[in-house]
């Protein structure tokens, strides 16, 4: 009897386990088609200085130091990235590694591993047509976190502009966006993306280089968890020369940025960034 029972309970585990395996495989191939979809076909417009003789000095400075003349104007960047992240301010920081692709047009996609042994978890963010989700599964199998809400897509499209400093053509004018210097430091973005706009501003040294960046994010870190657009920000620490464009390549970034209630929760260092 005992022999009849632990095999059943042995053949519900391996029916288990071959369902998760089969979900994450159906994620897997959803996040990959999503990958591919953003990727694009090399442009033939180059960078050039006319292109933003018109601005402000201290944007104009910020160009030409993101964008060696010449350069292919790319709408597209991927990613390598390691660091660490944290859930709270009370939480610890685990170690992550993630890639992630950015496109002009379309949207962002990070693929992570975060934490690691019995605590490790996989799956990715992504934003597209308008949509937002966050997924991640306890070793990649253990559904934790599948979130797909009009909130998340707001957040998540927050986060796509903010990550342009990663892809500078596209803050250039010729994608509509309007700059205007606040001072010599200080610079201020403002666009639209799908129907929602955005206002990126911008920390810049004597050469050009971002120190700063901040815009206002809808987010759920408030008091008693409701939506509300946050204070959000990142500061740079390192910036490194990717092909003829010039990133920040050491970061970190937290909600409520610039206050006392600053919580940063995400570090990270760029290995590799390939525009096309």
């Amino acid at each position: 009897m005992l022999t009849k029972i632990l095999l059943s309970i042995a053949v519900l585990l391996a029916i288990a386990f071959l369902i998760l395996v089969v979900i994450r495989i159906k994620n897997d191939n959803e996040v990959s088609k999503i990958w591919q979809e953003l990727a694009d076909l090399p442009t033939e417009h180059v960078f050039t200085e006319d292109m933003v003789a018109s601005l402000p000095s201290p944007v104009q400075r910020y160009f030409l130091h993101a964008i060696t003349p010449g350069t292919p104007l790319a709408s597209a960047v991927t990613l390598e990235m390691s660091g660490s992240f944290r859930l709270g301010e009370d939480k610890p920081w685990v170690p992550m590694q993630a890639k992630q692709r950015i496109s002009l047009l379309k949207g962002f996609v990070w693929q992570a591993t975060v934490g690691r042994g019995l605590s490790q978890f996989v799956g990715a963010d992504y934003y597209i047509k308008g949509t937002g989700r966050m997924r991640f599964s306890l070793w990649g199998l253990v559904p934790l976190v599948n979130a797909h809400t009009h909130d998340i897509a707001r957040s998540s499209l927050g986060r796509l502009a903010g990550e342009f400093v990663w892809l500078p053509s596209a803050l250039l004018p010729q994608q509509g966006v309007i700059w205007q210097a606040i001072d010599e430091r200080t610079v201020q973005a403002s666009f639209v993306i799908d129907d929602e706009p955005v206002t990126l501003r911008l920390i810049v040294d004597a050469d050009g280089k971002v120190l700063q960046l901040s815009l206002p994010r809808w987010g759920d870190a408030t008091e008693d968890g409701s939506w509300n657009y946050i204070p959000f920000g990142v500061e740079f620490q390192a910036e490194q020369q990717f092909g003829g464009f010039t990133i920040p390549s050491q970061m970190n970034a937290g909600w409520w940025f610039g206050t006392e209630r600053y919580l940063e929760f995400f570090r990270a260092t760029i290995a590799k960034a390939e525009f096309e």
